[in-house]
């Protein structure tokens, strides 16, 4: 006689008080999340998703690398205030004519914001963005003060 494992739910007893349930579903998240690169967020309806991003520099620049596929690059603001770069859009769930049931749903829709302090001042001037095949690339030229001065030294 085969006997089935089941997972124990110590709060299950407490059905009436869904916050329980809530906050089990949530702290299993969290914990599924833990060894992801990537900030935990729930990808659930209504619920903001954050993309991944990279930051990087050069001599000349700060380049910043940000994961949106399924959204037109359009719909993208970006912003820079004190330091602050803080990228903004909202990718739309696919909605299809007939009647679909999902077993489940990996991909994340809603809105999301990103906010990033930079590590040094940038010529706010001269950024520009480009968008392609779902890479948002942010090229923000640093400021003359922050550029790497070599100082040559006399021999005497």
């Amino acid at each position: 006689m085969a006997r089935e494992l089941t997972k124990w739910r110590p709060f299950r007893e407490l059905a009436p008080f869904r916050e329980f349930e809530r906050v089990r579903r949530e702290m299993d998240h969290l914990w599924d999340s833990f060894f992801e690169r990537r900030p935990a967020v729930a990808a659930t309806e209504g619920r903001e998703w954050l993309p991944a991003l990279d930051l990087a520099e050069t001599d000349k620049d700060l380049i910043v690398k940000c994961e949106v596929p399924g959204i037109d690059g359009k719909d993208i603001d970006i912003s820079l205030m004190d330091n602050l770069l803080t990228i903004k859009g909202e990718k739309a769930q696919e909605k299809e004519g007939k009647e679909e049931n999902y077993h489940f749903v990996e991909r994340s829709y809603g809105a999301f914001s990103r906010s990033i302090e930079l590590p040094k001042a940038v010529n706010s001037e001269k950024i520009t963005a480009s968008y392609k095949n779902g890479i948002l690339r942010i090229v923000l030229p640093k400021s003359e003060e922050t550029k790497k001065k070599e100082i040559k030294v006399k021999v005497e």
